[in-house]
């Protein structure tokens, strides 16, 4: 069976247009994927690689205690951020060999240093995030 092709002008078998829409589309897959592929590999990375790691005595990593849904003790090492989400009152922080940024619900950021140990004993942050730089 014979079709117009687009456009109207030619006729061509209906076999023929299946196969040339679906080599454009195919190849405008392979367009997307390759510009796709480009834009990430050009892009910079941000290294977000800090750690939950298991709390031991002697090590030297950033150390929270908190409370919010439940009691918590939590050790972090390595450079990174990680957001907790709202809810995480903080009562004390030993920051080890690593310098800290916490991020409060109210939208400051606090820069501490390491060998640095605070408590809150009144009015804990709530912090919905920290950063070891």
């Amino acid at each position: 069976m014979r079709a117009p092709a687009e456009g109207g002008r030619t006729w061509i078998d209906e076999g023929e247009l299946v196969i040339s829409k679906t080599k454009r589309v195919a190849r405008s897959v392979v367009v997307a994927l390759a510009a796709t592929a480009a834009v990430t590999m050009a892009m910079p990375t941000n290294a977000f690689a800090i750690d939950h790691v298991e709390c031991r005595g002697g090590e030297n990593f950033l150390k929270i205690w908190s409370h919010g849904p439940r009691d918590s003790v939590d050790c972090y090492a390595n450079r990174g951020r990680t957001d907790w989400g709202p809810g995480w009152w903080v009562d004390k922080i030993s920051t080890g060999n690593n310098d800290l940024i916490y991020y409060d619900a109210n939208g400051d950021s606090v820069r501490i240093n390491r060998w640095t140990e605070i408590t809150f004993p009144n009015r804990p942050p709530q912090v919905t995030g920290i950063e070891i730089l």
